[in-house]
């Protein structure tokens, strides 16, 4: 089969490699479509310690089962499925009670286990009794619920923000997921959504989505708005859907007293350190927190999601490769000349 190898920190090359072989536990997934994510990008150029070279990368995918072993249950021949990222180890405290995101071995597909840049992946044991892989329906498009994955995520952020009926929600940062969070603020029963962006490019795509107020931060105060917009209170949730250590400080500054922000957008790693007064957080009794991955459920939700239209995730794919541009694909993302960029194992 083909794949593109990550051989080193930049490099990535199309290769032919041998297909992966079928045990009494495991199943052959064709894959049909794979996003890029950002983490991908980072991995391409930095690498990362659970990667280890050569190795397929590659997470946010979605295909159709083609092979399972004789003692495999879950999935079937033909069945079309998403696969999510992290993989719980069903051992640990964690992973037995519904947290494997926060596990210590932190296994994940694209990481130490092979990914989805590639015509088939292995589904191992250890994914098929612990991991996220969903069942979709015939009218969930494959380059759709290959998006399940990122959505799992935010699911995971909203979750941990408390977001619910009636609250004043503001997401900075509208890339691809900053807009599902729009949707899935709504479902979550937000009544107003504030939404806040830099790029012009990605704004007018974010536009798609009908937040009740848009935010220009390269020419408007983003703190001196949202306190504007609420009447002095600052939001219940501020979310920060972006890498900036200024997003994590005006979200805590501006955030309404009892109210939460989730610092879901991480930080490369010479960034800066935050500089927060404690007084604040003291003085609002806001709650500061973190978010990273998913586990199985959020999966699961997030296909649910997508099948009802209720995020809707179509205007955010805005190029497609086939594997043997995979680098191009790369370059797109790189750009942010678009969204999400997906690849297409099996196209020409």
């Amino acid at each position: 089969m083909k794949a593109a190898v990550l051989e080193a920190p930049g490099k990535i090359v199309v290769k032919e490699v041998p297909t992966p072989q079928v045990d009494d536990y495991s199943a052959l997934l064709r894959v049909e479509a794979t996003s890029i994510c950002g983490s991908d990008v980072r991995i391409l150029h930095h690498g990362n310690p659970r990667v280890q070279p050569p190795a397929i990368i590659g997470h946010e995918a979605a295909g159709v089962i083609v092979q399972v072993g004789r003692h495999v249950t879950r999935v079937k021949e033909g069945d079309r499925v998403a696969i999510g990222a992290d993989v719980p180890c069903g051992q640990c405290r964690w992973c037995r009670n519904g947290l494997g995101n926060n596990c210590a071995i932190n296994y994940a597909i694209g990481y130490q286990i092979p990914g989805a840049f590639a015509e088939y992946m292995l589904l191992p044991r250890l994914v098929l009794e612990e991991g996220p892989v969903t069942p979709i329906g015939d009218r969930l498009s494959y380059e759709e619920a290959s998006l399940a994955e990122p959505l799992a995520c935010a699911i995971n952020g909203m979750e941990l923000a408390q977001v619910g009926l009636g609250k004043t929600v503001c997401i900075i940062g509208l890339g691809p997921i900053g807009c599902m969070m729009i949707d899935l603020a709504r479902v979550m029963g937000a009544t107003k959504v504030i939404a806040a962006q830099r790029s012009q490019t990605r704004m007018e795509i974010a536009r798609f989505y009908q937040a009740d107020v848009y935010i220009d931060t390269s020419r408007e105060d983003l703190v001196a708005r949202c306190r504007e917009e609420t009447k002095g209170e600052g939001p219940d949730v501020v979310i920060t859907a972006c890498g900036s250590v200024e997003a994590h400080e005006q979200a805590i500054e501006m955030v309404a007293h009892r109210g939460y922000v989730n610092l879901f957008g991480g930080l490369k790693k010479d960034a800066r350190p935050m500089c927060v007064l404690s007084n604040t957080i003291h003085y609002k009794e806001c709650f500061v927190t973190g978010s990273h991955g998913s586990v199985p459920r959020h999966h699961e939700l997030a296909v649910k999601l997508l099948e009802k239209g209720l995020v809707r995730v179509a205007p955010l794919i805005t190029h497609r490769f086939p594997l043997s541009r995979i680098e191009e694909g790369f370059a797109a993302m790189e750009g942010r000349s678009g969204m999400k960029v997906i690849i297409q194992p099996h196209a020409d």
